[in-house]
Order: C-alpha cells, then sequence, then structure tokens
C-alpha cells in the first residue's frame, strides 16, 4: 500500500489497465472451461442426434436446388435447419466439446460430417448452433433451444460487462484516493490567512505531495507576512499614544483661547479614535474568544439612548428582547460603527433588531448621501473612502464597514448594504442561532 502511494498519477493509470486486462482473461479463461464442459439432458441430446441424423439423410437424398426448401420444411421452432452449397463456416463461438461428444454418442455417423457445436453469437435466435458437411462438401447449419445454454450466454454478458465495470470500480477507488489529498488542499486554502497555519501531511502521488509541500511553505510565508504587519502597526499605534498623551498634557496647560483649545481637543481626540479602528481592525477579530449569551435588542437599543443623549435624533424599533451566542465585544462595535456613520453622515438614524426564520435581523437605516452602487462592495475593503460620496473632511481611516464585516463573518452571519429609494444607506445584519 505504501509503494502505491508513491506512484504517480501514470503509473496508477498503467496499473488499472493491467489489472483490467488479468481479470478479462479470467474472466474469458473461464467462460471457455466452462464452455467445453457444458452439457445437456440425455433426451436433449437424443433428440438433437437424431435431427441431425434424418435432415442430413433426407437433404443428402434432395437435389441441390430442392435442398432449401427442404431444409425449411424439416425446420421447427425449437429446431432450424438451413443449407448452403459451400463449406463455409467462420469461427468465433464457444466450442462445446462435451455436448458434441454426447450427440456423438447417439449418433456416430455424424462424425464423417465434422460436426461443430458452438454457443449462438449474441444476439441470437437460438442459443446452441451448429454445423456439419455433407457428403458433396455442401453445408447444413442447424440452431436450437437447449435447457441451461442460457447460463452461458449470460456468462457471456458477464465476460463482456466485467472488465468495463471493473475498471470503473478501479478508477473510481484510485482517483478518489489520488484527489483526496487534493480535497483537503483545497479545504485548506480556504483557511489561508484566517489563523495559525496547519500544515497538511504530505500524502499521494509524487505530483500531489510537491503540491502540498509548496502550499504549506506558502502558508507559513503568509502568516509571517501577516503577523509581521499585524505586529509592525499595533506597535505604530502604541507609539503614538505616547505623544499624543503629552500633546494632551501640553494644551491643558498652554495659554490660548477656549475655541482654539477647543479645536485642537476634537483633533487629538479624532487621532485617537483612528488609532483605535486601527488596532480593532488588524487584531485577531475575537475569533479565541467564547461565543456568550447576550440581549442583542437590549443592547442595540442602549446604543440608540447613548445617540440620543448626546443630542442626535436616533430611534429604535423592533423586539424588546432577542438573545443571541455571540461575541459580544465585536457585535457591540460593530452595532456602535453603524450607527455613528449613520449619524455622521445623515441627520437621522433609525435601528431595529427583528427575528426571522430563526435568525436575528439587524438594520440600521439614515437619510444620509448614500454611496454608488457600483461602490457598495468597495466600502467594505479596509482603507477605502469614498470622497466623491462623502466630503473630504471627514474623519476615520476607512476602517469601519471592514470592522463591521469581520466582526459579523466571525458569527457566520451576512452583511448587505442598499441604497434607499428615498436617499440614505439602509444595512442589514443577518447573524443565524437566534435563541427562542
Amino acid at each position: 500500500m505504501k509503494m502505491l502511494r508513491r506512484f504517480g498519477l501514470p503509473e496508477r493509470l498503467l496499473a488499472i489497465l493491467l489489472l483490467v486486462a488479468l481479470i478479462d482473461f479470467a474472466t474469458n479463461s473461464l467462460l471457455f472451461d466452462r464452455a467445453s464442459a457444458f452439457a445437456l439432458r440425455q433426451d436433449d441430446a437424443a433428440r438433437i442426434a437424431e435431427t441431425l441424423v434424418v435432415a442430413s439423410r433426407a437433404i443428402e437424398r434432395t437435389a441441390p436446388k430442392d435442398r432449401p426448401e427442404v431444409a425449411r420444411d424439416l425446420s421447427t421452432p425449437r429446431f432450424s435447419i438451413t443449407w448452403s452449397e459451400r463449406d463455409n463456416r467462420a469461427a468465433g463461438s464457444l466450442g462445446l466439446v462435451t455436448l458434441r461428444g454426447q450427440v456423438l454418442e447417439f449418433a456416430p455417423e455424424l462424425a464423417h460430417g465434422d460436426l461443430q457445436l458452438g454457443l449462438r453469437s449474441l444476439p441470437g435466435g437460438g442459443n446452441v448452433a451448429g454445423s456439419m458437411v455433407l457428403t458433396d462438401r455442401s453445408l447444413l447449419r442447424f440452431e436450437t433451444n437447449a435447457s441451461g445454454a442460457w447460463t452461458l450466454n449470460a456468462g457471456r454478458i458477464v465476460s463482456y460487462l466485467l472488465p468495463t465495470l471493473v475498471l470503473a470500480v478501479l478508477a473510481w477507488a484510485l482517483f478518489h484516493a489520488t484527489l483526496r489529498p487534493l480535497e483537503r488542499l483545497v479545504e485548506a486554502s480556504r483557511r489561508v490567512g484566517s489563523g495559525a497555519p496547519r500544515p497538511l501531511d504530505e500524502e499521494g502521488p509524487d505530483e500531489v505531495r510537491l503540491l502540498i509541500r509548496a502550499f504549506n511553505q506558502m502558508q507559513q510565508r503568509i502568516h509571517r507576512s501577516l503577523l509581521a504587519r499585524t505586529q509592525s502597526m499595533l506597535a505604530i499605534g502604541h507609539d503614538l499614544r505616547t505623544p499624543l498623551a503629552r500633546l494632551q498634557l501640553r494644551l491643558e496647560n498652554a495659554v490660548i483661547d477656549e475655541e482654539t483649545r477647543g479645536e485642537m481637543d476634537g483633533d487629538i481626540a479624532e487621532m485617537r479614535n483612528l488609532l483605535e479602528s486601527l488596532q480593532a481592525f488588524v487584531e485577531t477579530g475575537g475569533s479565541r474568544i467564547p461565543p456568550e449569551r447576550i440581549d442583542l435588542a437590549a443592547m442595540a437599543a442602549t446604543l440608540v439612548d447613548t445617540a440620543v443623549d448626546s443630542g442626535r435624533d436616533a430611534t429604535y424599533s423592533g423586539d424588546d428582547r432577542l438573545e443571541i451566542m455571540v461575541r459580544s465585544v465585536s457585535i457591540r462595535r460593530a452595532l456602535s460603527n453603524l450607527i455613528d456613520n449613520a449619524l455622521h453622515y445623515g441627520e437621522r438614524v433609525r435601528v431595529s433588531v427583528t427575528r426571522a426564520e430563526g435568525d436575528a435581523v439587524v438594520m440600521v437605516e439614515d437619510d444620509g448621501p448614500g454611496i454608488p452602487e457600483g461602490r457598495l462592495d468597495d466600502v467594505l475593503q479596509p482603507f477605502v473612502r469614498l470622497d466623491n460620496a462623502r466630503s473630504r473632511d471627514t474623519p476615520g481611516m476607512g476602517l469601519g464597514l471592514p470592522i463591521v464585516r469581520r466582526a459579523v463573518k466571525l458569527e457566520n452571519g451576512s452583511l448587505h448594504l442598499l441604497n434607499r429609494p428615498g436617499g440614505g444607506l439602509s444595512v442589514m445584519i443577518r447573524l443565524p442561532g437566534a435563541i427562542v
């Protein structure tokens, strides 16, 4: 078995062909042996012998021009006879050696006519066929139905079909075993970049094992690259917090007018928000945090109340209570991002949480400018800002919706963006597994 695993695809195909050839040879050999040993009941053998003796004598005593008609008259539904002027027998049918001996035992005189018996070629009217040479070298042919001969015909069908069936089964089994490592490779490729690399065992033919080895090396390179990028961005964010803190302290002690102080405080707060968004995006996404049972409706209503307390136009509608198993920190950040975006780009925000077919559905709608239809997918990519649709002085790094998308994907949910007919953007989050 280990040797088979090291075979390449050409070697495996050759092995299949050789095995099928051996099975075909064994099947045909068995069929020929059975045909040679095939025998009829004594009364059937006697009937064939008697009919052939009578038919041969009658035809030999008839003028050649009348022999075809005599042959038709001698034929019965179970025993058909034809006559031809020349001996034009062709080999091809399975010879019934034992049956020939039975017939000659009852009519030894038929041996002088070179009696030959064989299994009728498929398809055929009779299942046992034969011929004998008359004294003038003309040929008498016959066909008859014999009990038990159908088993030989069934064997012939099996001999024709068995190699094909065996080839199909062997091809399926061997190719399934060959392609199984490739299937695991496809499954593993979907997980690349979503966590620590999990090397695959190098199995299968040489070509497949080389591909798996290259894939494992690629996993390691991608993981190291992502890890280095994450660490670099987190380090940058951490290092920038220190000068921001010093700047805040100096601002508090600076002698400047209140209007300028307020504007500078706003700039510093915006820079802190940028760093927090950057950190939230490059972190692992909370995949290692176990889900917990939360009230999604209460969470959304609380975020809406917070916006109302700050003087914004925000309303909540929907279920009063809807529990679900999710990672609360990432989902809360996602809802907060959506509400903040809606209030920043529009005047009002409407939030609803409902249950639909066992899922929790969150809708966040605003009355802002919306997003161009051709770029609804672009805004889900990190660091993308649509300045043609939003004013250029808007804060942020284009990470709000990508953070939402990552949080929703972590819960096996779906995120849909849709421009409202009356203006504004509608965002729908669908999370599976709402608790009844």
